[in-house]
């Protein structure tokens, strides 16, 4: 390499006091440092020699291709001129001489460590570079993040030897651009050529996410792994990877961008077809197959049978219920399964894990016979019961009105929750619809069963108006114990279309027990029943034939409604409304007549009235002498009848 400034004549050279040497001179370190000074000629010599400058010009251009710049130093233990040179020119040639040799120094060194790996000392880390002694004047600085691994640790520490690539350029801070990563490429290049090439998988580990997929370190060379290469479906957390070592292969190589792209879902794409193969020689219906669990939906889980996947749905997980298929199974289980179904075209595999066990609902019949305490699990509660796991495949629904001998519990988890340990009785079994009935509240004494004792009919008993209804009125006069008072026994006089007439929710009132019915859980109250039966006093003064008083209350079409007594209702036909002559009589609500009564009924609390018979001119006596036999055999009953209204009229 040329000094960046050699001399183009001898007189230059003088002129800038340049000390050239040979080789020999230059690296025999030993030697005595010899320095030739020579003075600038006088200018009248200068002047009388012009003619021979150019042979002098020539004769310095003959020598200076035999001086090289590597053998230029400057010495300061130099011989005393003849003549003393002139101060500034010695300034300005030492000036020079200083420039040069820092442009040589540096070309030097870019020379050296451009395009080649040399090796340096870690001198210190900082937050963001690390420098490095490289063995040149100016140490180098590379960044920190070319040396980190896949935690974020630094892997070298002051004083590793570490190998390095130089890159153009300086700091601001006068540190040379160092790079590792172009380093350990250069390495790795010939061994991840080697495996595009063969074709063949290759290590490399997770470092880091970056856009649109992970960066990986393959023998400390840098890699792009993209996300849709990762796996053979997508992954969605691809930080949860770093740090992982895979197996790769490479997929494309640019080395003069330095770039390489590798793919792992190519390797497992052939993995898979490879155990597909496998799989299918011994895949049929019936057979027994251990797969791992891959996924988990609402119906079912999928099922990696060794490159085929398979549908264990969850009918087909276990004789019970399942609400979700994570109840039995996680990703990543290791199962047997049974094939259920295989189809050829579409390769489609329906598995099933229940059947590898008898079905237990085949004797359960038998193992839990009518009548039997069992416990159980609760695993379910809906509105209308709670389902109880008996043991694995059996389960057995306990109804809301098999829970407690309260009517008033409104929902089944004000008594049992999930999870809960409970005794049971069984109520009835039916395997062909796998399905058991149980009853809780068997276990406890039913209160209805001692009511007869402890309310028998004809006691007064006092409770509190819980419900009306339209038909009559609940009275609680127990706890879970209510009877009703229908609205027909709420008053003997009073006709009462709803309860609210006379009751209201929350009075406590008292009842007398009318009838108890323990099997359909029946209790009649009544109300009027506490006051005497007006009925019950008017049949016992009146019989037919009276004659009463009364008073028109509705008329209806086939008659009119009379009140004979307070709380006592009569009925005159509209046949019976009619006078003397026989003429038929208009009633209206309100209107008082003298009635007869013609007919009586207790049991229907019935009367039946008439106006007519009160008119008839006939009395008791003249009827029973009608009765016996007419001394004049002309006589008839026609001519009787008018005797008898001539006789009244002369009265």
């Amino acid at each position: 390499m040329q000094a960046p400034y050699p001399p183009r004549t001898e007189c230059e050279a003088q002129q800038r006091g340049l000390t050239l040497f040979d080789d020999t001179t230059a690296h025999n370190s030993d030697s005595t440092t010899a320095v030739a000074t020579e003075t600038e000629p006088m200018a009248n010599e200068a002047t009388s020699t012009d003619h021979n400058l150019p042979e002098r010009h020539s004769a310095a251009q003959d020598q200076a291709p035999e001086t090289t710049a590597t053998a230029a130093v400057l010495s300061t233990e130099t011989t005393p001129p003849a003549q003393p040179p002139a101060q500034a020119d010695d300034k300005h040639a030492s000036e020079d001489f200083a420039s040069a040799l820092e442009n040589f120094t540096t070309e030097t060194e870019e020379a050296v460590g451009e395009d080649r790996v040399i090796k340096g000392t870690v001198l210190k880390l900082t937050a963001t570079h690390v420098v490095v002694d490289i063995g040149t004047k100016s140490e180098g600085m590379l960044p920190l993040s070319e040396v980190l691994d896949h935690e974020g640790q630094p892997k070298v520490k002051p004083g590793d030897e570490i190998e390095v690539m130089r890159e153009k350029g300086q700091t601001e801070e006068g540190y040379v651009n160092l790079s590792h990563q172009k380093a350990a490429r250069l390495h790795a290049w010939d061994e991840v050529e080697k495996a595009h090439q063969e074709k063949r998988p290759i290590k490399a580990t997770v470092i880091e996410r970056t856009k649109g997929g992970l960066t990986v370190d393959i023998l400390g060379a840098r890699a792009f792994l993209p996300g849709s290469q990762v796996d053979l479906r997508p992954i969605r957390n691809l930080d949860g990877m770093k740090g992982q070592t895979l197996e790769v292969t490479v997929i494309k190589v640019n080395k003069k961008r330095g770039n390489i792209v590798v793919s792992r879902k190519e390797l497992l794409e052939g993995e898979q077809k490879e155990k597909r193969n496998k799989t299918l020689e011994h895949l049929e219906e019936g057979s027994i197959l251990t797969g791992v669990v891959k996924n988990l939906t609402e119906y079912g889980a999928f099922v990696d049978l060794g490159g085929l996947d398979g549908l264990l749905h969850i009918t087909d997980m276990s004789w019970g219920r399942l609400t979700h298929p994570r109840d039995l199974v996680n990703v990543g289980d290791q199962i047997q399964v049974k094939v259920l179904k295989y189809d050829k075209d579409k390769q489609r595999v329906s598995l099933g894990f229940k059947q590898l066990t008898p079905d237990p609902w085949l004797d359960a019949e038998h193992r839990y016979p009518v009548g039997a305490h069992v416990s159980g699990r609760v695993i379910s509660v809906t509105d209308y019961g709670a389902f109880v796991e008996l043991e694995q495949g059996i389960e057995g629904l306990v109804h809301v009105s098999e829970m407690t001998w309260s009517k008033r519990m409104k929902h089944p988890s004000k008594l049992v929750n999930v999870g809960d340990q409970v005794e049971c009785v069984v109520l009835s079994v039916n395997p062909g619809e796998r399905r058991i009935s149980l009853g809780m509240r068997q276990l406890a004494e039913n209160p209805w069963d001692a009511l007869h004792d402890k309310y028998p009919v004809g006691m007064t008993v006092e409770g509190r108006v819980r419900n009306l209804t339209d038909f009559g009125a609940f009275i609680e006069i127990e706890d879970g114990i209510d009877g009703l008072v229908h609205v027909s026994n709420l008053s003997w006089t009073k006709r009462v279309k709803h309860p609210s007439e006379v009751l209201k929710k929350g009075d406590r009132v008292k009842a007398v027990v009318l009838a108890i019915e323990p099997d359909k859980r029946r209790l009649s109250l009544g109300v009027k029943q506490l006051q005497p039966d007006v009925w019950e006093s008017f049949f016992a003064t009146h019989h037919v034939g009276d004659v009463i008083h009364g008073k028109v209350l509705r008329v209806a079409a086939f008659g009119a409604f009379v009140e004979i007594a307070e709380g006592v209702e009569g009925l005159c036909h509209k046949s019976e409304a009619v006078d003397g002559n026989g003429q038929p009589l208009h009633l209206e609500p309100g209107m008082e007549h003298d009635f007869k009564i013609i007919k009586m009924s207790a049991e229907e609390k019935k009367v039946g009235l008439s106006i007519r018979a009160v008119g008839e001119e006939a009395s008791r006596s003249e009827v029973e002498a009608y009765k016996q036999p007419v001394s004049s055999t002309s006589s008839t009953i026609g001519e009787l009848i008018s005797w008898k209204r001539a006789s009244n009229e002369n009265n």
